[in-house]
């Protein structure tokens, strides 16, 4: 059977669209502050997991709802399972839109909203490419599952459940990194490294708040610090401001003088594209005479953590042939004067090195009383180029785009394709679209979204059907 699986993609567009803007309106990132027994991981994430399945159910795939942490939309049948993995909950919106982040809108071609591009766009664009395969009621050969988890952006909840209670799959890919092909992600670890709260210098640390997640390059840092000498504070921190690739205000309240600097957000995986605020503030500071534990925490900040996204400055810079460099986000940076001070480290670190490693090596680094605590790794993953399943997919790609320089990629993100052995990430950003995720102002162009569902309607065809 021969199928222009670009005029089918068109064929579905307003109803994607539709589908897709539903999807983006629910908030759904993890909040736990909010979380109930129905509702493990707070309102949101349930609302997109049940609002994701109700489109499934509409559309005619069987469903299941696992404990409102993740589900699946399934056709087929047979002994092996193609899995689809994506994830329908996102970051929290933070701060820098020119729109309303969860009322989806289109400019110039490109929709804009949290999610869009990570995954919700990318997801509804697979969705939408396996209900193509079932509509044109092609004969699979395999059971094809497409499962979607809620808490991707932080612990991976919901899909560790999913593998705890189902068999795992034969093979799958995820829709949530970039064309052509992921065939290995680095290893994912974060560490907590933990400051007392002395403080009795001239100047006091009341508060020291950066960062929304440990994966995200934060964009927005926020210090209170008591002084008798704000004029001085006020004209260092404006020629700060004047040599640095940020911006910032300094407010005088009751409580002291406020401090807040704005960078730009980035994904994580490549601290590089951002400029962590937290870090460039805690720089600023370490001018001033701080003490006791405040001081350790500014300066531990500014000397070994900023501007280092290779961790040279903690001994721990790496570099695997295959896999390429470990990288460092300082993604969460906080002080309190009477809890305080706590960073989080999150490392994307190649084959050859262990987070034990890691570890002891960042607690060899830090002032006396200062403790770090590691917390739960995921390995290296990699799969071979010959494997049949990077070279079907990646046929499908060329095919399709006409790109036949593009090769398969390692990279830091870390996707759901890493919990199948014969697991890739696959689309849907493409190699010269600007990379939003995370980021303020978020977007995914339309046409680049309705390519990637013809390439997923493609691709699922290719290796669920005989050939």
């Amino acid at each position: 059977m021969s199928v222009d699986w670009k005029n089918e993609a068109t064929k579905h567009q307003d109803d994607y669209l539709a589908d897709l803007t539903t999807m983006l309106r629910v908030p759904s990132f993890r909040d736990d502050s909010q979380a109930t027994d129905d509702a493990p991981l707070g309102p949101g994430p349930k609302q997109a997991l049940t609002t994701f399945l109700a489109i499934a159910e509409r559309d005619g795939f069987k469903t299941k709802n696992i404990d409102n942490l993740v589900g699946y939309a399934e056709i087929g049948e047979g002994d092996e399972t193609l899995a689809i993995l994506a994830h329908v909950d996102e970051m929290p919106a933070g701060n820098g839109w020119d729109t309303d982040p969860f009322e989806p809108t289109i400019k110039d071609g490109k929709m804009y909203a949290r999610g869009v591009s990570d995954d919700k766009g990318p997801g509804m664009a697979a969705y939408y490419g396996l209900k193509i395969v079932k509509e044109l009621g092609l004969k699979l050969n395999k059971k094809i599952r497409f499962i979607v988890g809620t808490d991707e952006e932080s612990n991976w909840t919901g899909m560790k459940r999913y593998f705890e209670v189902e068999p795992a799959p034969t093979l799958g890919f995820s829709p949530d990194a970039m064309f052509p092909l992921i065939n290995g992600e680095k290893g994912n670890v974060s560490l907590q490294l933990h400051f007392g709260h002395e403080d009795n210098g001239d100047f006091n640390l009341v508060s020291f708040d950066s960062g929304l997640r440990e994966n995200m390059v934060p964009r927005d840092a926020e210090a209170m610090v008591a002084t008798d000498d704000n004029e001085q504070l006020a004209a260092d921190f404006t020629a700060f401001l004047d040599q640095q690739p940020v911006t910032g205000e300094l407010t005088v309240v009751p409580e002291g003088v406020k401090l807040e600097v704005v960078g730009k957000a980035a994904h994580g995986m490549e601290p590089r594209n951002g400029i962590n605020a937290g870090t460039y503030l805690a720089t600023f500071l370490t001018n001033y005479a701080f003490a006791d534990d405040a001081a350790a925490f500014l300066d531990f900040v500014a000397n070994k953590l900023h501007d280092d996204s290779r961790a040279n400055q903690l001994g721990l810079a790496y570099k695997d042939d295959v896999m390429g460099d470990l990288t460092m986000n300082v993604g969460l940076i906080s002080f309190d004067h009477q809890k305080g001070g706590a960073l989080t480290l999150n490392f994307r670190y190649p084959k050859g090195i262990e987070p034990a490693d890691l570890t002891a090596k960042v607690q060899a680094q830090l002032p006396a009383g200062a403790t770090v605590t590691q917390g739960d790794f995921m390995v290296p993953h990699y799969v071979d180029p010959e494997d049949p399943i990077v070279k079907d997919l990646m046929d499908v790609y060329r095919r399709q785009t006409g790109d036949t320089a593009s090769q398969p990629q390692i990279v830091g993100g870390g996707t759901y394709g890493r919990m199948m052995a014969r697991g890739v990430a696959f689309g849907a950003l493409f190699p010269d679209t600007e990379d939003t995720m995370h980021q303020a102002n978020e977007f995914q162009p339309i046409d680049e979204l309705m390519a990637a569902m013809a390439i997923y309607a493609e691709s699922i065809a290719v290796l669920a059907t005989d050939k």
